[in-house]
């Protein structure tokens, strides 16, 4: 058994206990290290020579990282025994601290997190550490749970109603200070005088019996109003509805919970909040985030590139382009204290560069996330330049020119003698071939694909394209630099559309087949929607822009011309000047001074000429229509081995597009129905083309009942 616990007596009979799990980066409550509290919780009840107990970390700057996410992924179908035994572990001994014959007191100088925070509400007292990087969070919510062992009813106990629903449903790091403002923690001290102000909370604790006062006070009812209830509760509700659209049953299972116990003592709120967390603990949308959660982990680790390959050091990027594409990059590597070159042909345009990029640390000051400091630190590393020959001290230039092979091309002819011999040039092309392109760069081997998502300054995902002629040390040199700017890279194998556009463009596509055969914009964009999307594709085309759409689909539907369907309006629409919002009128027309999309009547003289048909969809066709040709495009792509495992797929469509967390991914998603329903959805749809053609993949996967993923070991499915 892992010893993980350490207890020893200061002076003055104050026990510590210091929790350090052996080789292990940070501290987790899995069920060997609860065990073992367990049992320290039950020998500290038979002491009656301690004044008091204080609990810390022997890891610094890291408190408790929270559960063994690992052992709750295995609770995913688990039998209800296995469930009620996962609650009732942190339930049993957080309420045994809480019976002490002296006060506790935690002492928190680092994160905590999650079970950890709740090991800590259990106690009479908390006192952290005044500094950067000290929060106290219970981020549950985020991977489709919420706090069941005790936050959900110490917590509101403890900071009041209104924030305790903003810290529970909202999963923020509350930091040490304000943590003491709002009553979480006693008090935040300097880290020198973390022990010892333990030791004098302890003391005033003891005094007179001070914590048994306290103890008695907390496990009453808060006794509020049945208007504060009803007032709180649905005022709550309703803000978690908006913002999850009821996809996320977690926060609104945190709700009932408080809601329903902390008008009851203690000990009856903790079982309503174990019976409120049996609606969440095991479900099939917890297991999916908590995969999602690791699935992210792996992949920030392994990009799926070169193994062994050294990186360039970059102490300068080029970016040629200051247009939004352009700008958000520069700003990405400024910020992260990078310097970075802008190149653009006129001073205007570099004006306009500059003011982008300094909207970006704007917009994050007004909301608290930013300084003016930061604002003149990252302008300081940006400069700009008319002439290439500004990128001649530069490591990696990434060139953000339109969408023009074209264009593109005629300026790698011009680069030569403005970059270095060892200089790395990088395409943020989202479709163009990179081994056609690597044809006019100066080095071939020096050259790759490193496609950033707009706005930059919010999407995680880089894909990072390998052309035939890109060496290893190219590849891992971009897929540093992508971690250095805080994005997640993901190394994908040159083809059309690369891995999002190409599983992305046949949704879209598919929904303007839709609207020729009678299905109406609204019916669409809500159809995706209720499946989970962020914004529908007719929403989507108008906001990424019709000419946008119509140039990659026209690269996509080319390279992959056999299960390609034509869709001339869009042609129609960009002739026309109808661009989408960034023009005022696409397939809606936008409003108003913030662009509010309605339907545009003179859309439909644009569609009738090619309209098929006038019927009605159920949503549920609406949606096998939509979702089965991106799941046909993603076996496609793991079978050419486009990327290097389902993970990065699934976790590239999480991050480029927003596919719906809940749903683990597109083939999680597949797993879920598994191969041979996703065959019997498709063999209805099959007259409509070999778009909707089982791929082999699927088809075997139905035959030997196999999945994309692998359980976790120990797990069922």
């Amino acid at each position: 058994m892992t010893t993980a616990w350490h207890f020893e007596e200061l002076d003055g009979s104050i026990g510590l206990l210091t929790i350090d799990l052996p080789d292990k980066p940070v501290n987790t409550l899995g069920r060997e290290v609860m065990s073992e509290l367990a049992e320290h919780v039950r020998q500290l009840g038979d002491r009656d020579d301690l004044v008091g107990l204080l609990v810390r970390s022997g890891k610094p700057g890291q408190f408790v990282a929270g559960a063994d996410l690992r052992e709750l992924g295995l609770l995913v179908n688990a039998s209800d025994e296995l469930i009620e035994e996962g609650l009732s572990s942190g339930h049993d001994v957080f309420s045994a601290i809480g019976e002490l014959p002296f006060p506790v007191v935690a002492l928190v100088d680092g994160k905590c997190l999650g079970g950890g925070t709740e090991l800590i509400l259990s106690m009479d007292e908390r006192i952290a550490v005044d500094a950067p990087g000290v929060d106290i969070v219970l981020p549950e919510v985020k991977i489709g749970l919420f706090p069941a062992w005790g936050g959900s009813q110490r917590l509101p106990r403890l900071v009041g109603l209104h924030h305790a629903i903003d810290i529970i449903c909202g999963g923020a790091p509350v930091a040490a200070k304000r943590a003491a403002e709002l009553g979480l923690v006693f008090d935040a001290v300097d880290a020198g005088e973390l022990v010892n102000e333990g030791r004098r909370l302890i003391t005033w604790l003891a005094k007179d019996d001070r914590y048994l006062a306290i103890r008695e006070q907390r496990r009453a009812p808060m006794g509020l109003s049945d208007d504060q209830v009803a007032f709180s509760f649905a005022v709550a509700a309703g803000q978690v509805m908006l913002k999850t659209k009821g996809q996320y049953p977690a926060p609104m299972a945190a709700l009932e919970s408080m809601q329903q116990g902390l008008n009851r003592p203690l000990d009856e709120g903790l079982a309503i909040e174990r019976e409120c967390a049996r609606q969440i603990v095991g479900s099939e949308i917890a297991g999916n985030m908590i995969r999602i959660f690791f699935m992210q982990t792996r992949v920030s680790q392994d990009a799926g590139g070169p193994t062994g390959a050294e990186p360039h050091p970059v102490n300068r990027v080029g970016v040629l382009g200051a247009g939004l594409m352009g700008a958000g990059i520069a700003t990405a590597h400024a910020r992260r204290g990078i310097p970075a070159t802008m190149i653009d042909v006129d001073n205007d345009r570099l004006s306009g560069g500059l003011s982008s990029a300094a909207d970006v640390v704007k917009s994050r000051i007004k909301i608290g996330r930013a300084t003016q400091e930061d604002l003149g630190n990252m302008m300081a590393l940006l400069s700009t330049a008319t002439s290439h020959g500004a990128l001649a001290g530069c490591d990696v230039v990434i060139e953000a020119v339109t969408e023009n092979e074209e264009l593109k091309t005629n300026i790698y002819d011009q680069l030569s003698e403005s970059i270095g011999p060892d200089t790395i040039l990088a395409s943020n092309t989202s479709t163009i071939s990179i081994t056609r392109m690597a044809e006019s760069a100066p080095d071939p081997e020096r050259f790759a694909g490193m496609h950033f998502f707009n706005p930059v300054d919010r999407m995680q995902l880089v894909e990072v394209i390998r052309g035939e002629q890109s060496s290893d040390e190219t590849l891992a040199t971009l897929v540093t630099l992508a971690k250095r700017v805080g994005k997640t890279p993901i190394v994908v194998k040159d083809c059309p559309g690369f891995l999002v556009n190409r599983i992305l463009l046949p949704y879209m596509a598919e929904s303007l087949q839709l609207l020729r055969e009678g299905a109406s914009a609204d019916e669409i964009d809500r159809a995706a929607t209720r499946f989970g999307m962020p914004m529908g594709p007719i929403a989507l085309h108008d906001l990424v822009g019709l000419d946008t759409a119509l140039f990659a689909g026209q690269v996509v539907s080319a390279a992959y011309s056999d299960r390609a369907i034509e869709i001339p309006i869009l042609g129609d629409l960009v002739a026309a000047g109808r661009m989408g919002k960034k023009s005022g009128k696409g397939i809606r027309q936008f409003v108003g001074r913030r662009g509010k999309p309605v339907d545009d009547p003179e859309f439909e003289s644009f569609l009738s000429p090619y309209r098929i048909d006038a019927r009605e969809f159920s949503t549920r066709e609406l949606q096998d229509r939509l979702f089965l040709p991106m799941l046909l495009e993603a076996t496609r792509v793991m079978e050419e081995e486009i990327v290097a495992e389902p993970a990065h797929a699934d976790m590239g469509l999480i991050l480029g597009i927003g596919f719906p967390p809940f749903r683990g991914g597109l083939l999680r998603w597949c797993d879920s129905l598994g191969a041979g329903e996703v065959l019997n959805r498709l063999e209805p749809l099959t007259e409509l083309g070999p778009r909707f053609a089982p791929t082999d993949s699927l088809t075997r996967m139905a035959s030997d009942d196999s999945t994309w993923h692998a359980a976790p070991e120990g797990a069922t499915r």
